[in-house]
């Protein structure tokens, strides 16, 4: 990217309420069979336009043809039982009815190839595809057949490879690999998890980033959030590490959350997407909002490296909060670029 302070979002954006429940996660689809196939593609080009218009400079599916950022990638594995699903603990924090490793992992097709094809084919805007991390993925289904997280990781991290690259080859500009599972085992992280994530780039022809947050803003995060304490300081765990890595961006949570920005410091010389935008709460950020969290930022990175993002997804969220907190992400961002060029910030 050549624009100053380009602007993109973490993750998912609420669908229409025509293709799934509004405001839940794991909604079932509302469609079936060709009427879904056309429905996805209809959601794809509404999110594409919405992001356009308020300004996002990176723009993404928004998760718009997945009902999970993680489940959907895994469901078109083979070695995965999605019918006799057993109840685990999912980030150390909640409990869910999870999928069931049986046999060994393979890639059995193509995931999101297609769709990122078709987005392609709709702009000529940069594009990032999120997928999600290996140590998420091995935290978000019960394992009966390897016995040891890490070496399911590694099988997960070369199938995410292998779509990956794909997805590279069909015009993405960045695949991103979702670790919020980075905020919470961190002696995995240290031991194994850096390891995976390098795996799952590991000769990629696009940039790469990994995405590392809080949550979703449901309530089991938020509960979750409220014993962190006054500073959350879990990025210390991770930071150093990942400045060393062979990973292009890093993506993490800033606005409203109690993160010092000073730990921003811990990656410098990375590309940083800084979430500027609440996913927590319905509130509407104004653009003076974003453009102080960003000039905080910028105490710490270079404006080169400054890319004003959201805290995660927003599926949660009722669309019309979603599109105006992405037109204030829009707007915010163009302040502080104007500043920025006339010399006025600092």
């Amino acid at each position: 990217m050549t624009a100053l302070l380009p602007t993109s979002t973490a993750g998912s954006l609420p669908k229409p309420s025509w293709l799934a429940q509004p405001e839940t996660l794991w909604s079932p689809w509302k469609l079936d069979d060709g009427e879904l196939a056309e429905g996805k593609r209809d959601a794809l080009r509404l999110s594409l336009a919405e992001q356009q218009a308020a300004g996002i400079d990176i723009v993404s599916d928004g998760e718009q043809t997945r009902q999970h950022f993680v489940t959907t990638f895994i469901e078109n594995l083979g070695g995965v039982d999605f019918e006799n699903r057993r109840v685990m603990t999912i980030r150390d924090r909640y409990e869910a009815a999870v999928p069931v490793v049986v046999e060994a992992v393979t890639r059995k097709q193509a995931v999101f190839v297609e769709d990122a094809a078709f987005l392609r084919q709709h702009t000529d805007a940069p594009i990032k595809w999120a997928l999600p991390g290996p140590m998420t993925m091995v935290d978000t289904l019960y394992d009966a057949h390897y016995g040891s997280r890490r070496d399911l990781a590694w099988e997960f991290a070369a199938i995410l490879n292998q779509e990956a690259k794909e997805l590279a080859a069909a015009g993405v500009d960045i695949v991103q690999f979702d670790e919020p599972a980075f905020n919470v085992f961190f002696d995995d992280v240290k031991s194994w998890g850096i390891a995976a994530l390098e795996r799952a780039a590991e000769g990629l022809e696009c940039e790469t980033a990994v995405h590392i947050c809080y949550g979703y803003g449901i309530e089991a995060n938020t509960d979750w959030k409220k014993t962190l304490g006054s500073e959350w300081r879990q990025y210390e765990e991770t930071f150093p590490r990942l400045r060393e890595a062979s990973i292009d961006i890093v993506s993490l949570e800033c606005h409203n959350s109690h993160v010092p920005m000073e730990l921003l410091e811990l990656v410098r010389g990375k590309k940083l997407m800084v979430g500027a935008i609440d996913v927590a709460s319905p509130a509407v950020e104004t653009p003076q909002d974003v453009a102080t969290t960003l000039r905080n930022a910028l105490q710490f990175v270079d404006p080169d490296q400054l890319w004003p993002s959201t805290n995660c997804g927003m599926a949660p969220l009722p669309r019309t909060v979603a599109r105006a907190k992405l037109a204030a992400l829009g707007a915010g961002a163009e302040i502080v670029r104007r500043e920025l060029s006339e010399g006025s910030l600092g």
